[in-house]
Order: C-alpha cells, then structure tokens, then sequence
C-alpha cells in the first residue's frame, strides 16, 4: 500500500486567507494527499500569513516553532500577506523550508512537491507590481457557510495599512465567471455563502460591470439560501445596494459590516479615508430606516498616530450615538511601509490598550442593547454542526447568536424560532418552532 502524505493548513487572519487555504488544500486533497489537523504530526505544514497587525507576525513565528516540535522532519511552507511583504525575514525563522509571495502561492501544490524531498530551502517572491491575476477562491466542507472570494487587492493606499503592498491592486473576475464559481457551491451542504475580498464595493472597478450589478445577479442563483457581505466600505455602500438587501433581496441578510476606523474627521483624514464620518452616519440611518432589526458591525482602530484625547472621545461619542450592533476594535501597530509611522506623535502603547479596552466594553454594550431589543421576535436560525456541553450554536438573519439544546436533526438546518432570552456568554436561547429548509 502507497504511503499518503498529510497535510495541514493553518490560517491566519481575515475570511479572504480562509477561503485560499481552503482552495489550496482541496488541491492537495486532489493529489492524494490526507488533508489532517495541525498536531496530528503532517508531513507538510502550510502556514497562511497575516500581516495585518504585529502580532500576527508574532503568531506565525510561534507556529513554526510549534510545527518543528510535532514533526521534526515535517516540510513547512509559508504563504500569505506576511510572506509577501517579509520574505527574507521568514526565511530566517528556524524550520522554514519555503516561502512563496502573492503571485507564487497558487502553485504551492507544485512547488511543495518539486521541492519536497531536497535539503534547499525555496523561496519564491515577485515585486507585487507582478500580481495582476485574479484567482478565485472558495472554502467548503470546513463549516456550514462558505467564504467565496469575489475580488483581490485594494487601490485605496489608507496610511495604516500594507495590504495594497502585500496583495497588490484591485482586481476581481468577470460577474458570469464569479457565478460560475458560486454554482459549484450550490451542490454542497453550503447554505450561506460570504462575499469576501479585500475591497469588495470596488468590484469592476469602475468598468462596466460593478459591484451592484454582482448581487443582483447572485441573488438569483437557486440551491444558496444565504448571501452575506463581508464588509463594504461607508463610500461605496450606496443606496441601492442597501435598498436591494433590504428591501428587494431574496437571499441577500439583513447584515452590514462598515469600517469607520475613527470617528474623529481629523483622524480620517490623517488615514486618508475617502469620506467623512456624516457619510458613515448617513448609511447607518439609511438601513435602520429600511430595517431597524438589521444588523450592523463596525471596524474602528484606536491609538492611531496623533490620536488625542480629544479626538479619541470624539469616537466614542459618536459611536455611542450610533444605532450599531458590535464593535471591531483594533489596536493600531506601526507597520513598515507605511506612511501612518510619519504622520504624528506615537500613542503610547498603554493608552493604546486602555482605548481598546474602553471600545470593546462599548462593544459589549451595543451587543447587549442590540440583543435585547430582538427578545420576543420571531427569526431564522441557520444551525452549525458542533456540539458544546450539548449545545449547539446557529445565526439568525441578522447575526444574532443563537444556542440550543444539541439535535443532530437541526444540523445545517434552517430553523423557524422565537428569541426568548439572553445568556451570561453574549447569546440568546430560543424556542424552535419548525424546519423551514430540510437536507
């Protein structure tokens, strides 16, 4: 009998990473190889990258030390955001056999194989000018939604942030080949899918095709119960896309994600933000005119250069004053490459943290009140497969989470409900009430 190699993939960062790693490592599965949590000793480690915050770097450094301590002799391969942008650096960490950047990762199969059995170490890595190819991505069979990338890379330059240096310009496929890509979901137990990329509202690019268009098309694709976007920027969430996904939709969720990063105008302007906080104030009281279930997350970084605390308490009044739903709050890190390092007075990292820790209690609260107001409704319920203490875990249309007691029948299910209570641990428990889809 042929010895199967195994394989394990470790992603960090955003639902973008997760959909490639998942892309990737169905084509490994596809060359026979047994696809295998980390710890369950692979003969190649894949380690996805983030580079988003420090930390993140941090983290891929920990999980080569890790993978050496499983399996001495494994092959460990780096790919992602960090790859592109530090691939010397990778290069030195003890343990690592490869790394390949933004352009190069898609052959991480081929290269993996080519170079598997030689002592050398590889490492393959263009300028990101070179990065001009669309490649499609989706996740299935990890868990009951999927993440289906429409769009890569990003145009915008915001000073904070070097994922146009590690992914390179916008750039997505046709809407008939992102069908296509979608179609292959609708013959898995896939019942929502999340539109993901770096920039998704800037789909087309201008071009003839744009990102309005995109939905409406997806909307009617039979065999998907669920559509969610990721995240859309506040400048390129018109009208018509909330109106459509609340009003006119099929498939579309109830469900906003809207980075405001800062609510000081100041501040924005220093990030070089393409609008003002009255826009974002504007597609908040938008939506909750359409629909004031809808629910609505927000991204905001504190500790920004030359962040006062004026300008801090400025954020938190106005996120206060907002109708949202949760808060994303990230802690700002200096990233190399950037211009945001250059722009004003570093925020010590202590008032940094405290900031972080003020928002995500503000956090807390919204999430409570937005919780709360949804007792006693009616909602659909869409149950995940694993099982916690004889729980079980699901999301309503509007991103409420949802416990019940564990039924192996409710699995994947879309599930009528009444919301009946909040729990300590930030979910509500139900009543069920009737299957609504069956397998």
């Amino acid at each position: 009998m042929q010895f199967q190699r195994k394989v394990s993939f470790y992603t960090l960062g955003c639902k973008l990473n997760f959909s490639e790693s998942s892309t990737l490592a169905r084509s490994f599965e596809e060359a026979g190889y047994a696809r295998v949590d980390f710890d369950a000793e692979p003969d190649v480690f894949v380690i996805n990258t983030c580079s988003v915050t420090e930390n993140a770097d941090k983290k891929c450094k920990q999980l080569v030390r890790k993978a050496k301590e499983i399996n001495p002799n494994g092959y460990v391969a780096i790919v992602g955001c960090y790859a592109q942008l530090k691939p010397e650096e990778i290069a030195k960490i003890p343990g690592v056999n490869m790394v390949l950047g933004a352009n190069e990762k898609f052959k991480l199969l081929e290269e993996v194989e080519a170079n598997l059995e030689k002592e050398t170490q590889v490492v393959k890595h263009e300028s990101i000018k070179h990065a001009l190819t669309f490649n499609p991505s989706f996740s299935a069979g990890d868990r009951t939604r999927s993440f289906l990338k429409i769009q890569d890379g990003c145009d915008y330059f915001c000073t904070f942030c070097t994922i146009p240096l590690a992914r390179g310009k916008s750039r997505n496929a046709s809407i008939e080949s992102t069908i296509k890509e979608a179609k292959k979901l609708v013959d898995t137990p896939v019942r929502e899918v999340v539109l993901t990329g770096v920039n998704i509202g800037d789909f087309g690019q201008g071009g003839d095709e744009n990102f309005f268009q995109l939905i409406q098309e997806l909307d009617t694709l039979e065999g998907i119960d669920r559509f969610r976007i990721s995240s859309i920027e506040p400048n390129l969430l018109s009208n018509e896309i909330i109106d459509f996904c609340l009003s006119k939709s099929k498939r579309f969720m109830p469900h906003f994600h809207i980075p405001l990063q800062s609510g000081s105008d100041r501040i924005l302007k220093l990030m070089r933000r393409k609008y003002e906080r009255s826009v974002f104030q504007d597609r908040v009281a938008q939506i909750k005119r359409l629909n004031p279930t809808c629910c609505i997350g927000v991204d905001v970084i504190v500790g920004f250069p030359g962040e006062t605390d004026e300008d801090f308490q400025e954020t938190v009044d106005f996120l206060q004053a907002l109708d949202i739903s949760y808060l994303h709050v990230f802690t700002y890190s200096e990233r190399a490459n950037t211009t945001a390092v250059k722009l004003g007075e570093p925020v010590p990292m202590h008032i940094r943290k405290e900031r972080s820790k003020q928002l995500h209690l503000l956090s807390d609260r919204k999430k409570k009140q937005f919780y709360h107001s949804q007792l006693g409704l009616k909602k659909t319920v869409l149950f995940e497969h694993e099982e916690d203490e004889g729980k079980m875990y699901g999301f309503t249309e509007n991103y409420i989470k949802v416990e019940a007691p564990f039924n192996v029948h409710l699995v994947n299910q879309l599930i009528a409900v009444q919301i009946e209570q909040l729990t300590l641990d930030e979910t509500v428990k139900v009543t069920i009430e009737k299957t609504l889809v069956n397998e």
